[in-house]
């Protein structure tokens, strides 16, 4: 049974700083493309950041980018994501997404089609 589990939301300043953890497990493969997203009600889930696991090349959206770093301990199977000088419009939910799709990392580029998913943790950003 495959379970990605969310954790590190909660509430901040702009200005501030929140890492989240996604832990992964019961993926069948080897390597995954893992992807960090957000959504708030009424607008289009967008996806911040994307990795392969077994690379090392990250797909940044532009909302995010120099602010917002993904990283990944193969060891612990999770996916970080390092959210700095946060703004108001940062605020979301934000969910762990898996899918395989080969070895290739240039795979991970494409954002859509995620087929694992985690349950969510809520960012909340003050102003």
């Amino acid at each position: 049974q495959v379970q990605l589990v969310e954790s590190g939301g909660g509430s901040v300043q702009a200005g501030g700083s929140l890492t989240l953890s996604c832990h992964a497990s019961g993926l069948p493969y080897d390597t995954y493309c893992m992807g960090w997203f957000r959504q708030v009600p009424g607008q289009e889930r967008e996806r911040v950041a994307g990795i392969h696991t077994g690379g090392i090349h990250i797909y940044y959206a532009d909302s995010v980018k120099g602010r917002f770093i993904m990283s990944q301990d193969n060891n612990k199977n999770t996916v970080y994501l390092h959210m700095n000088s946060l703004k108001t419009e940062d605020t979301a939910m934000y969910y762990c997404a898996a899918d395989y799709r080969g070895a290739s990392p240039l795979a991970c580029a494409r954002e859509a089609d995620y087929t694992y998913w985690g349950q969510g943790t809520q960012v909340t950003v003050s102003s």
